[in-house]
């Protein structure tokens, strides 16, 4: 059997990137000479097996069958038959399909790195277009290696894919993980830019999707185009290293300004309560993680009153406080002033300006902190006044004029 590596890692290799996870191809072999060679099988639908000793992936060099709308709706054929090129055919793109021998000889039969060379994503072949999966990877690609087009020709076959609603067949797993890989890369923006040029963005993300077109008051929003202002938010944060709960709470942050009446355009009244609404929904349809759901809803709700930190009185910055909840969960207190920061500061000339909110909510969540919330407790049950709703009266009370002190 003859085992080559095949994938990212070759094609990182030959673009002078770092190699992530190494995969491995298997030509010649069947299933019984794998575990005779004491590798652990643990593929489910095809054969792919661990190493005995790295424990890295080898697959069997496989071709496929399309058998049923969706990414599932595949038959796999595996055995000793299968060559190389066969196996090769059936990826996504021309340069994820290079593979390297063990003598580092390389095998190119799709014209990968002339694709790198000439900075293009372009499909290998027709059957690009039996896994809806690859429209979203495409764009996760395009928002890795920001300076590669789409190929026309790779483009066309997307928005044909879009129109037969394969996008529609995509299960919420698939969408939130390749959404969340592609939010992480370089510039986040062109997933988005590359989902929308398909349609697939009005498939997978609607909220998102009727973002643009949408004017925002000009003395604001320079840049006026709500859906511009999302993708100027999301590469803002990438450039600043900002969590994927930052980065997906900017996606969320506005969604409400996509259901305000044009006859109010281009103000956007209440549109935080709207946002935080679609953004629970958003996040509940597309299975997202609770905790990165629950800081989207907040960034959402209140980014607005952090932006206004200055302006704030004691009371009401308390209770904003108390909201985002920074005494139970300290922790994502940064992620949400983060995505605040980008929504103020990613603007059009606004950038050098600083956010001087975040340390104004900063010093206003020390000062809460300092308030002996058990102290206040047992004075009150000493003067027979220990019902939980005096006692958080009390306490909001203390923290009040702790704020106002500042």
């Amino acid at each position: 059997m003859d085992v080559y590596r095949v994938g990212g890692s070759v094609r990182d290799e030959l673009m002078g990137l770092p190699p992530g996870d190494r995969d491995w191809v298997v030509v010649g072999a069947t299933p019984e000479d794998m575990v005779a060679g004491g590798y652990i099988p643990v593929g489910r639908d095809f054969p792919v097996f661990l190493h005995p000793v790295t424990h890295e992936e080898y697959a069997l060099a496989r071709t496929e069958r399309k058998t049923a709308p969706g990414y599932r709706g595949f038959v796999f054929h595996a055995d000793a038959s299968v060559t190389l090129e066969q196996d090769l055919r059936r990826r996504d793109l021309t340069i994820n399909a290079i593979a390297r021998a063990e003598d580092g000889t390389l095998t190119d039969p799709y014209g990968g790195r002339a694709d790198i060379a000439a900075r293009l994503l372009r499909h290998v072949s027709d059957a690009f277009v039996e896994d809806p999966v690859r429209i979203l990877r495409v764009a996760r690609f395009a928002a890795r290696f920001h300076d590669f087009t789409v190929a026309s020709e790779t483009m066309g076959l997307m928005r044909d894919m879009v129109e037969a609603g394969e996008a529609d067949a995509l299960v919420a797993e698939r969408v939130w993980q390749e959404l969340s890989r592609g939010l992480m890369e370089a510039r986040p923006s062109r997933m988005i830019e590359v989902l929308r040029a398909s349609g697939a963005l009005r498939a997978v993300l609607p909220e998102v999707d009727r973002l643009f077109g949408v004017p925002q008051p000009p003395q604001h929003h320079p840049e006026i185009d709500t859906g511009l202002h999302l993708l100027q938010c999301l590469d803002w944060a990438a450039a600043h290293g900002a969590s994927l709960a930052t980065r997906w709470a900017l996606v969320a942050h506005d969604l409400g300004k996509g259901t305000t009446p044009q006859h109010e355009w281009p103000r956007h009244i209440a549109h935080e309560v709207r946002s935080a609404k679609l953004a629970r929904e958003l996040a509940e349809r597309l299975r997202v993680p609770v905790d990165i759901a629950d800081i989207a809803r907040l960034v959402a709700q209140e980014h607005t009153h952090v932006h206004r930190a200055a302006e704030l009185r004691a009371d009401t910055m308390v209770k904003l406080l108390e909201r985002l909840d920074v005494m139970r969960k300290p922790g994502r207190l940064a992620d949400i002033l983060l995505a605040c920061e980008a929504d103020a500061r990613s603007r059009p000339g606004r950038d050098e300006a600083g956010y001087p909110q975040a340390a104004i909510v900063q010093a206003a969540v020390e000062a809460i902190r300092s308030v002996d919330a058990g102290a206040i407790a047992g004075e009150m049950a000493s003067a027979g006044k220990a019902g939980g709703a005096a006692i958080a009266q009390a306490v909001h009370a203390a923290r009040v004029r702790a704020v106002a002190a500042l």
